[in-house]
């Protein structure tokens, strides 16, 4: 089989394997789609978390082909995604259902073998049924379920005036997790022409291309969905006094952001981040079954496997046209 391995920081390569074997507890699933994620460019890159070598790919969906024994829930044929973070379920976080803070935390697609591969195995209790969901669209399993964990941590109300900074894969949905909470107005920040347009056809009240045209102390919720350091340090300047700022985007570690901290004080902000999800991934599923999410416009790209480099090079390059970028590993 094919599989992508980033070597090391820079270094990324196709090369042929053998077919994992399933063993107990395991389920091996033919990956039918699997979505480039900015965490996967920041594994390229050498900026978080990778263990080199490494399959990358987290977010996945695809076919069981077998399983191995004390599997229960799953057979050959059935259609599923993948939840890539692996608790331990006994550590002191975990008991306390904080299991993305697990001591002992493996990930799918950064520790352990991901889903820019043919066939990968993973633990059972890691794989979700999609039903006829179509499998480039039960790859937003994993993203969904980040989106819905962060915006239940900044316990929006109904009628909240939300900004979110930011466009992209990530920023569209969360716009869209946004209006299903109540929000009364969501207002995005994007410069990108073609995200700004996506941004009003999923919903958006009111895009702005530049940060000057943004009323300072409107929201009550401020979401930054870029991971820029210098657009997640103006968050706190736009948020209500007693709102909300959801620090979202994943920025490259070792970085230092810089705030006035009096202004975190006077205005009584609470200040968040969202790292990974919490059992949400059964939520997600649903949403997309339900149609109430729309994932299929952010698609912009399809991709084989041996196509990977270039695939991410047109990320990095901020391609006015990239939105997603699915790999299709058997396509």
């Amino acid at each position: 089989m094919k599989k992508i391995v980033i070597q090391r920081p820079k270094e990324i390569q196709l090369v042929e394997g053998d077919i994992p074997e399933t063993r107990s507890g395991e389920v091996l699933i033919q990956v039918m789609a699997s979505g480039i994620c900015g965490t996967d460019i920041h594994i390229f890159n050498g900026e978080y978390l990778g263990a080199y070598p490494v399959i990358p790919g987290h977010e996945f969906s695809g076919v069981v082909m077998s399983t191995g024994e004390a599997v229960t829930r799953f057979k050959a044929g059935d259609r599923v995604a993948v939840e890539p973070n692996i608790a331990c379920d006994n550590c002191t976080h975990c008991l306390n259902n904080r299991q993305n803070f697990c001591l002992n935390w493996q990930a799918i697609g950064v520790t352990l073998p991901g889903g820019m591969e043919q066939y990968v195995t993973v633990p059972e209790k890691a794989v979700f049924s999609i039903g006829g969901l179509p499998f480039e669209q039960g790859a937003f399993m994993e993203p969904l379920s980040c989106v819905i964990h962060g915006v239940e941590r900044t316990r929006m109300k109904l009628a909240d005036q939300v900004l979110i900074l930011g466009a992209g894969p990530i920023g569209n949905l969360l716009l869209q997790m946004c209006r299903l909470q109540g929000a009364a107005q969501v207002i995005v920040l994007e410069s990108n022409p073609g995200r700004a347009e996506l941004a009003r056809q999923m919903g958006a009240d009111l895009v702005l291309n530049r940060m000057e045209d943004l009323q300072a102390e409107a929201y009550d919720v401020v979401i930054d969905a870029t991971g820029v350091i210098p657009v997640m340090s103006r968050a706190i300047d736009f948020v209500r006094r007693g709102g909300a700022v959801l620090l979202f985007g994943v920025p490259p570690a070792g970085k230092l952001m810089e705030v006035e901290a009096f202004k975190i004080f006077q205005k009584g902000l609470t200040m968040l981040s969202s790292f990974t999800s919490v059992r949400n991934s059964f939520q997600a599923v649903e949403l997309l079954k339900s149609g109430k999410i729309d994932v299929e416009a952010l698609i912009s790209h399809r991709v084989p496997l041996k196509d990977m480099a270039q695939a991410i090079g047109m990320i990095e390059r901020h391609d006015p046209q990239v939105m997603k970028v699915i790999m299709l590993p058997n396509g």
